[in-house]
C-alpha cells in the first residue's frame, strides 16, 4: 500500500478509444493514490469526450504529457503497434508504464519494451486483467495448495462473437497495427489466465482460420492442441464468429475433482462429493458489447502496479508474462498456417 502521508502518483493516459472507460473508472476510484494530470490523444473530439465523461486535465500534445515532471506514471492505451514508441518515450523521462495488452505487434518489439523497462528501472505491469477476478484468484490458489490434485487435462474456450462492422473500422483486425485477429486482441485474456493456472509447454498442433462470417485481414478462429506445464493434454478454441457470444470457459481436470470458470464464474466438484463456487456478474465483453464488463479487476491490477511502484518490487503482470503468453500466440499461428 501507499505509505501514510504520500501524494498519489501523477498519471498521464495516452489513448482515449474504448479501452478508457474501465481505466478511468478504475482511477476515479483511486484518487487517493493516484491523480491523473493528463488524459492525451491526439484526436481533439477524444480529449474533449474525456474531459466531459471524466473531468480530466486533456492534452492532444502526448509528448508534453509523458514529459511533464508533474507525471510519475504513464497508462498507454493506444493501438499495439505504438506500445514500444510510447513505453520507450515515458521510460526515458523517468516514468513508470501500464501498458494495455497485447505488449506489441510482434515478440520481439515486445522484448525491447521490457529490455527498456528492465534498463530505466521502472515498473512495467501489463493490463492482464482476468488474473485478478475473484474466480481467478480462488482457482490459482486451488491448483497452488493441491486441492484439484494433479492437473490431468485442461481446455479453454473462448466463443465470443463481433459482427463485421467492429472490423469495419480502420486498423481493427490488421496485423500491422493490432498484431493479429481473434488470438492476439480477445482470446489473449483467456489464454493468459489459462497459461498461468497450469503452464503451456508446447503448442503441438493448430488450426487457425478466418471464417466466412468476417471480411478481415486476421483469424477470427484458431484451435489448437497443447502439451500443459506437466505434461497433461490441453485444448484451445477461440473464435469471434460464434454469434451471439457467450463467456470463455476454462475447465481443468484433476486427480481430486474439476473445476471449470465460466466467465467470472467458477464451479468446482470434488471427488469426495463435495463443492464449492464463486458467482459474479462482472460479465466478459463476450458479445458485440465490446466493453460490457465490470472495471473492478482493471482497477485490481492498477492498485497493484501503484504497490509496485511504492515498493520497489515487480507487478504481479510482469511484461514477461505477457510475452510468455504473446510467445504461445506465436506458435499456434506458426502451427496452423
Amino acid at each position: 500500500m501507499t505509505p501514510t502521508g504520500t501524494a498519489p502518483l501523477g498519471i498521464a493516459i495516452i489513448g482515449l478509444g474504448n479501452a478508457v472507460s474501465p481505466h478511468a473508472a478504475a482511477l476515479l476510484e483511486l484518487t487517493g493514490r493516484a491523480r491523473v494530470v493528463w488524459a492525451a490523444a491526439p484526436n481533439p473530439a477524444r480529449t474533449r469526450a474525456a474531459a466531459q465523461a471524466y473531468g480530466f486535465p486533456v492534452t492532444n500534445d502526448i509528448h508534453a504529457a509523458i514529459t511533464d515532471p508533474a507525471v510519475d506514471a504513464v497508462m498507454v492505451l493506444t493501438p499495439a503497434n505504438t506500445h514500444l514508441d510510447l513505453a520507450e518515450a515515458a521510460f526515458a523521462a523517468g516514468k513508470h508504464v501500464r501498458c494495455e495488452k497485447p505488449l506489441e505487434v510482434t515478440a520481439e518489439r515486445g522484448a525491447r519494451l521490457i529490455a527498456a523497462g528492465r534498463a530505466a528501472d521502472r515498473r512495467l505491469a501489463i493490463m492482464l486483467q482476468l488474473r485478478f477476478r475473484p474466480a481467478s484468484l480462488r482457482m490459482k490458489a486451488l491448483l497452488d495448495q493441491g486441492l484439484l490434485g494433479t492437473v490431468q487435462a485442461a481446455s479453454v474456450i473462448v466463443p465470443w462473437w463481433r459482427p463485421q462492422s467492429y472490423y469495419d473500422d480502420p486498423g481493427r483486425g490488421v496485423k500491422s497495427r493490432d498484431g493479429g485477429g481473434v488470438l492476439m486482441t480477445q482470446a489473449i485474456h483467456a489464454l493468459d489466465l489459462f497459461r498461468s493456472f497450469v503452464g503451456i509447454e508446447a503448442v503441438v498442433a493448430a488450426q487457425v482460420r478466418t471464417t466466412a462470417l468476417h471480411q478481415m485481414e486476421t483469424e477470427d478462429y484458431a484451435a489448437a492442441l497443447l502439451r500443459l506445464g506437466n505434461g497433461a493434454p490441453g485444448t484451445l478454441i477461440a473464435t469471434v464468429a460464434a454469434f451471439p457470444g457467450s463467456p470463455e470457459q476454462i475447465q481443468i481436470i484433476g486427480s481430486r475433482g474439476t473445476a471449470r470458470m465460466d466467465g467470472s464464474n467458477l464451479r468446482v466438484s470434488f471427488l469426495d462429493g463435495t463443492s464449492e463456487g464463486v458467482l459474479d456478474d462482472g460479465g466478459s465483453g463476450s458479445g458485440s458489447t465490446v466493453m460490457g464488463f465490470s472495471h473492478l479487476p482493471h482497477k485490481a491490477v492498477i492498485a497493484d502496479w501503484l504497490d509496485a511502484i511504492a515498493t520497489g518490487r515487480d507487478p504481479a503482470i510482469t511484461g514477461e508474462e505477457a510475452l510468455a503468453t504473446q510467445r504461445v500466440i506465436d506458435s499456434i499461428i506458426e502451427k496452423g498456417v
